[in-house]
């Protein structure tokens, strides 16, 4: 194994966002990952000394070492007693969920804690647009959730969803605040197969600054999404507003499909 080190010029100080979602061990996952993925670190390459890497990310030799742990067990590093820590190889691509998946499934799934704060829960008619929206009569009640979706503390989005109130009766005793949209529609019987989305940027107002702690005018990335059964009936709609920095769409084509997903950005 070769002793090349990594003698490129340094890059300024990365972004380590202790009040971020992500916690900063992933964080300085990602920060290596991308090093290797520009070709600043290649196979062989031995990573500058742990003090040294402490220094750049401004993190303990603990959260390092978590990190460097993972990146082990990932394969991309391997580490030699009294050498230090090596560069074994590219990680191996991995497509993302083309899969329906709810908020709180993609924080367990990134082992983070996601929460809610409630904005708005009462049954009301249906107006013209969401009867339309839903393909059911104007003025059918609807369940009506409004929540400040978080993961940790950080608020990452607000969703607005909507469901027809006889496809889940009792759902206004249920505490949303911790509970998950989507098992709870699960347990009631609803059968979740896809979901319709279009993705759009807008900039945040006065209500989305207050509620997301951001600033007016701020980017934010708006997905109204429709979920319909197998038979292609809908079952349920969300309007979803996600803080422009905190959320990322990552997509990538091919002949063969389309690969999508929304998730927690480390990166500013």
């Amino acid at each position: 194994m070769s002793d090349a080190q990594l003698t490129t010029p340094a890059d300024p100080a990365p972004a380590m966002r202790p009040d971020y979602p992500d916690p900063l061990w992933i964080q300085a996952v990602d920060h290596i990952l991308r090093q290797i993925s520009d070709g600043r670190l290649t196979t062989g390459m031995r990573l500058p000394p742990e003090r040294e890497l402490c220094a750049e990310l401004n993190i303990s030799r603990v959260t390092l070492r978590r990190a460097l742990g993972k990146l082990v067990d990932d394969g991309v590093l391997t580490s030699s007693h009294g050498r230090g820590w090596f560069v074994s190889g590219a990680p191996a691509r991995k497509d993302w969920p083309n899969s329906l998946e709810s908020f709180s499934e993609t924080a367990v799934r990134m082992g983070l804690v996601a929460s809610s704060r409630i904005l708005r829960l009462e049954t009301t008619p249906a107006t013209i647009d969401e009867a339309e929206e839903l393909a059911i009569a104007p003025g059918t009640p609807l369940f009506h959730l409004e929540r400040v979706r978080m993961l940790g503390d950080v608020p990452i989005a607000i969703d607005d969803s909507r469901v027809a109130a006889s496809l889940v009766p009792g759902f206004g005793g249920i505490d949303f605040a911790r509970a998950s949209l989507y098992e709870q529609l699960t347990r009631a019987g609803l059968d979740l197969v896809r979901a319709d989305s279009t993705i759009e940027a807008r900039e945040a107002d006065a209500y989305l600054s207050a509620n997301l702690s951001i600033e007016a005018g701020t980017p934010v990335l708006v997905m109204r999404q429709v979920v319909v059964d197998r038979l292609d009936r809908p079952m349920f709609a969300s309007l979803i507003r996600y803080a422009g920095d905190r959320y990322r769409l990552r997509t990538s084509f091919s002949r063969s499909g389309q690969h999508t997903a929304i998730t927690p950005n480390p990166a500013h």
